[in-house]
C-alpha cells in the first residue's frame, strides 16, 4: 500500500516574551530584539498536523482529519490559546517560548493521543514569513 501524509492547520493566538533570564537585559534586547519587549507581544499562529499511513480500505482515510482536529484542540490549542506562554501554560514553565521550543511542546502532547497514527510533521508559523517544522528526529 501507498504511505500518504494528510494535514490539518489549526490556529492560535498567544503572547511571549522572548527571554533568556541568565543573560543582561542589554544582551537579550541585542539577541532577541521585539521579541524581547517587556510587556510581551503576540502572534497568530497556524499550526500543520501531518500525520502518515496507508489509506484504509474501508474508509479511504490515513486517520479522520476530524480526530485529529479534535485530539490537537483538547490536548494543545486549549491551552496555548489567548495565553501568556511564559506565564500561563504549565507545559511551558521553565522554557523560553521560542516557536523552536512550542512546536517540540507540541509534539510532546499530541503524538501519544494520535497513536497508533504516525504523526510525521508539524509546522509552526509564527508569522506569514517565519515557521519551524519537526520531524520527531
Amino acid at each position: 500500500m501507498p504511505l500518504l501524509t494528510v494535514t490539518r492547520r489549526l490556529t492560535f493566538n498567544a503572547a511571549h516574551r522572548v527571554h533568556n533570564p541568565a543573560l543582561s537585559d542589554a544582551e537579550n534586547a541585542e539577541l532577541f530584539g521585539k521579541c524581547n519587549y517587556p510587556n510581551w507581544h503576540g502572534h497568530n499562529y497556524v499550526l500543520e498536523v501531518s500525520v502518515t499511513g496507508e489509506p484504509d480500505p474501508v474508509t479511504g482515510y490515513v486517520i479522520d482529519l476530524g480526530r485529529v482536529k479534535r485530539i490537537v484542540e483538547s490536548e494543545f490549542v486549549e491551552q496555548v490559546d489567548h495565553r501568556n506562554l511564559n506565564i500561563d501554560v504549565p507545559f511551558l514553565q521553565g522554557t523560553n517560548p521560542t516557536s523552536e521550543n512550542i512546536i517540540l511542546a507540541c509534539w510532546r502532547a499530541i503524538e501519544p493521543a494520535l497513536r497508533p497514527a504516525r504523526l510525521s510533521r508539524l509546522r509552526l508559523w509564527e508569522t506569514e514569513n517565519n515557521y519551524v517544522e519537526y520531524d520527531g528526529r
